[in-house]
């Protein structure tokens, strides 16, 4: 796909990964569609990919409220005149043992409140998001592309019972949408980033971001910007269809 004024929507897209993926496709000349709930970040990152000479526009949105996608998704085209790539980052952690236990002494559970935040945004939000971006891309019938945002944590990562579930659910989404739009001209592919410096892991103890850091083979956490050159090879190479693509410095959980 030639990225040149190409519509790309961005979940997530105020800041952290999401801003580095839309400042990677404004440096292709594409046009940045923005999707989160914070205003303020959506128009700091709205302003940078500006200063490239592109488009950009931001949507105030909550991924799990399925009437605000498809507002946003309608404003999208409207504004626009098409989509052609989403990108589905919008994510939340939630973190807990299942159950956290001092012998026989029971401390704490993993919540259904956690549980529910996470799966609404990392799982359900991502298929909202996907569906309605999917139909838009086949009315407009000019193809597409959709690219999930999965983890390295997606193979089960302790304390994260939720993370693991959702992300894990959405490697498999991504495959069954690879097999069910490519008819349709759009393919569905997703990024599994191992630990990245990103404000999720800034929020950790500095004891176990550095045991994190530690366990990768390459000796540091990964840059924004380099899971942002992934989705723009992919976005790039029209022939990757249904693959979760791990970047993730040799780590293995």
């Amino acid at each position: 796909m030639q990225l040149s004024g190409k519509v790309v929507a961005i979940t997530g897209g105020g800041r952290g990964l999401g801003r580095a993926m839309a400042l990677a496709f404004a440096a292709e000349a594409a046009q940045i569609a923005l999707l989160d709930l914070n205003v303020a970040d959506l128009g700091e990152t709205c302003a940078q990919c500006a200063a490239q000479g592109v488009r950009a526009l931001p949507y105030k949105t909550d991924v799990t409220d399925e009437s605000q996608i498809i507002a946003s998704m309608d404003a999208i085209v409207s504004d626009f005149g098409s989509l052609d790539i989403l990108v589905n980052n919008a994510g939340i952690t939630r973190d807990a043992l299942l159950v956290k236990a001092k012998g026989r002494e029971i401390l704490s559970k993993l919540s259904l409140a956690q549980w529910n935040a996470v799966l609404n945004v990392n799982l359900t939000g991502v298929f909202l998001c996907a569906r309605e971006a999917a139909e838009r891309m086949i009315r407009l019938g000019n193809g597409g592309l959709i690219i999930n945002i999965s983890s390295i944590s997606r193979e089960g990562n302790a304390g994260q019972t939720n993370y693991s579930a959702a992300k894990a659910g959405v490697a498999a989404m991504t495959v069954v949408w690879a097999k069910e739009l490519a008819r349709h001209g759009i393919r569905s592919t997703a990024i599994a980033p191992g630990f990245c410096a990103t404000d999720i892991l800034a929020a950790m103890k500095p004891e176990l971001v550095a045991k994190v850091t530690e366990a990768v083979p390459l000796g540091r956490l990964g840059d924004p910007a380099e899971i942002a050159s992934t989705a723009v090879y992919i976005a790039r190479n029209d022939f990757v269809n249904g693959r979760v693509i791990e970047v993730d410095g040799g780590l293995r959980l």
